[in-house]
């Protein structure tokens, strides 16, 4: 269909259908079928916040979403949900949505802003070259959509640049998996939180980061010791019963020196080493320098609180390693998650019921984004690099294979830092907030500031970035739009339209579809047609790879099971509830079937407390009503009230008593780049010298210090110096 033809739909249909485009039958619903619900019904959705992936049932009244409740028939959160979910619906009708594109701050129609995105990105490609391009994407659009924005991006623009803000939560796991097992492939399924004898959460808050899962461990009846590894000490440390408060960015070392004492004692799995592993000689030579004495002075905990950790570790009982962004936000991030595989590989808890190194992801459809968002692999989790790779998705796509440039993409760091530079002059954003979330906000906004054009694709228009956009570009979100999205075990969850978009407003596979056509590739694409159909082509792609869902006939499969998680081969028969646990043969993904032990030698934080900045200031999530940058929690009244509005700070009560400040007391947070404001909450969960604030206040990330891991350029969120003063 021409890009006018696109255009005559929209303006075809009045009212509340003008946001949608004319669609080809089986454009979206169950399979090729299109959706028929009844006007009043019940249907289902998997939630579009965080990534343990909740079903939700969604209430219908003439054929619009009104209420929603937890789906007590699903497997991942069975019949649970947290406050955000329960709100989910409420940031649809918030009165600052986006319903007409808007081209330097003014409305405009959908031909002129797709005529303008098509001219002035093609401009300056023209000018400098298809590296002064680049395109920041999300994990929190459906797994279509995508596929279909990098595709289009790469394929259809000749695009050499695209990452996405999975970068900022899940690229050190990503990286890990991959170099350690082959594959970025988590190999555990939520049934591990209530089969573990032993469950050892690194840099992880649950309680509030993931309380669905949470409620999952909460249900283990083995009795099982749950361990919490953090500075502060958090929700989850608080309900632990063994907390380890180590030093900032003292992980690595914590870890080197538990392997050490495991080697010791001669409390490893030496036929699973034997017969599943390579590099384990090497490794346990290089961890005999890691003595209780030597670790105890780096990490803060007793040699006495060692041998206790590692006796948790010893025996037959079933351990479970987990982490989330305490962990991925460092500096030395990829080596500290390996360092936690290795635990996992030498004493052989991995593959069996109870067991693993478990990354939690961060989005709802990070996974998604990583196997699909052509950013830092081929689409599929290919290779550029590789002819075969190359041919089959040139095939399984029907373009020429001379579009798939063989060139890695920058980084999201690198991406920003080309802005700053000058050698990025264009710049498209899709529903993440870069203004608000990206380390050292301050200099991240005066890079923008730079570019020629600068286009964003979200739900509202007020966004900190948004705001900033010379062409804005109004996009339906959750609930508006039909996909699928990958949760953190792997499950694929189908995802319903519930509710028209406001306005003009499109979603982002459909504004995709007009872009093309005003770039002149519409042909490129005439079988992207719905979500439905490419999730066909995803089928294909993943055909022979690690995830391999060929097994999966549609939409329906996804709907009966109430979600699939991967692999599911052409032949096998998806089970209902079934649950889908990796490398249980002790095969993995390298040519040789082995997982690799891979370790460094510590290094130091990059911004440490000195007397100017005496303080290392700790960030992460502030309660479980908040999401990220507060885009969408902070359109509902109901979770308004469930965290504090204004920005606040932790210090711990001598610190305060020292200084003679007082609870409550407004305060300056000052580090090397920048001075914010904050109430100060005094609380004895953080340690002496150290400070905490919640990430999703916009002031916080002006304070934070741009480090990054050097395998997965992942930023170190977590630790830097500053000071406080009344």
């Amino acid at each position: 269909m021409s890009g006018t033809a696109l255009l005559r739909g929209v303006k075809q249909h009045q009212g509340p259908l003008t946001a949608e485009l004319v669609r080809e039958p089986g454009a979206f619903g169950l399979g090729q079928v299109p959706m028929r619900l009844k006007p009043d019904a019940v249907t289902t959705s998997v939630c579009g916040f965080c990534s343990t992936g909740c079903s939700l049932k969604i209430h219908l009244r003439n054929g619009e979403a009104v209420n929603l409740s937890a789906n007590s028939d699903y497997s991942v959160n069975q019949g649970m949900a947290c406050p955000k979910g329960w709100e989910a619906l409420t940031p649809l009708a918030a009165p600052d949505r986006g319903t007409v594109p808007m081209l330097d701050g003014k409305p405009t129609d959908w031909n002129t802003a797709a005529n303008t995105f098509a001219r002035r990105m093609k401009r300056i490609i023209d000018q400098h070259g298809p590296e002064s391009v680049a395109v920041l994407s999300t994990g929190q659009i459906v797994t279509e959509e995508m596929a279909f924005l990098g595709a289009f991006a790469k394929f259809g623009m000749d695009v050499r640049h695209i990452d996405s803000n999975t970068r900022q939560c899940m690229a050190t796991a990503a990286t890990a998996y991959k170099q350690s097992f082959g594959f970025d492939a988590p190999p555990y399924t939520y049934a591990d939180f209530e089969e573990s004898d032993v469950l050892i959460f690194f840099g992880s808050n649950p309680c509030i980061a993931h309380p669905i899962m949470w409620q999952r461990v909460l249900m283990n009846r083995r009795n099982p010791k749950i361990v919490v590894v953090d500075p502060r000490r958090t929700e989850t440390a608080m309900a632990a019963t063994h907390h380890y408060a180590i030093q900032p960015k003292s992980d690595l070392m914590l870890l080197y020196g538990l392997a050490h004492l495991l080697v010791k004692r001669g409390a490893v799995d030496r036929a699973f080493i034997e017969a599943s592993t390579t590099g384990y000689e090497a490794f346990a030579r290089f961890v005999e320098a890691f003595d209780p004495l030597r670790v105890s002075r780096r990490t803060g905990l007793s040699v006495e609180q060692l041998h206790e950790f590692a006796d948790l570790i010893c025996g037959d009982q079933r351990v479970s390693f987990w982490w989330t962004m305490g962990v991925n936000q460092g500096h030395e991030s990829t080596r500290t998650a390996q360092g936690l595989i290795n635990l996992a590989l030498m004493t052989g808890n991995i593959g069996k019921p109870g067991t693993g190194a478990n990354s939690i992801t961060g989005q709802c459809n990070a996974m998604g984004s990583r196997l699909f968002g052509n950013a830092t692999s081929l689409l599929g989790g290919h290779d550029a690099n590789n002819n075969e790779h190359r041919a089959k998705v040139a095939g399984v796509l029907g373009i020429d294979e001379a579009r798939i440039s063989r060139q890695p993409s920058l980084a999201y760091d690198q991406i920003i830092e080309g802005v700053a530079e000058g050698r990025i002059k264009g710049l498209w954003v899709l529903a993440t907030n870069t203004s608000h979330s990206w380390i050292d906000s301050d200099a991240c906004n005066r890079a923008l500031e730079k570019l020629d054009f600068l286009v964003v694709q979200d739900m509202y228009p007020t966004t900190d970035t948004a705001r900033r956009a010379h062409l804005y570009l109004p996009a339906a979100g959750w609930g508006e739009k039909d996909g699928t999205f990958v949760n953190s075990e792997r499950r694929i969850g189908l995802v319903r339209k519930v509710r028209r978009a406001p306005g003009q407003a499109l979603s982002d596979f459909n504004i995709l579809r007009l872009l093309a056509s005003a770039w002149g590739v519409g042909d490129m694409f005439k079988a992207w047609t719905s979500p439905a159909a490419v999730f066909q082509m995803l089928k294909q792609l993943s055909k022979d790879q690690p995830f391999d869902i060929s097994g999966i006939e549609g939409y329906e499969d996804l709907h009966r099971c109430g979600g699939i998680q991967w692999p599911l081969r052409s032949g096998e028969e998806p089970q209902e509830k079934s649950e889908c646990r990796l490398f249980a043969d002790g095969k993995f993904f390298h040519a040789n079937g082995r997982a690799k032990f891979l370790f460094d030698e510590p290094r130091p934080m990059p911004e440490p407390p000195d007397k100017a900045f005496p303080f290392i200031l700790l960030t992460g999530r502030g309660t479980s009503a908040q999401w990220h940058t507060n885009t969408r929690t902070g359109k509902s009244e109901v979770l308004r009230k469930l965290y504090p509005q204004q920005c606040y700070v932790e210090l711990n009560p001598e610190d305060a008593k020292v200084m003679g400040i007082g609870n409550q007391d407004r305060v300056s947070v000052s580090s090397r780049r920048a001075r914010v404001e904050a109430t100060v909450v005094i609380n004895a969960c953080v340690q002496r010298g150290q400070l905490f604030m919640p990430m999703h206040y916009e002031e916080v990330n002006r304070l934070t210090f741009a480090a990054f891991d050097p395998h997965s350029r992942q930023p170190s969120y977590k630790a830097c110096a500053v000071r406080i003063a009344r």
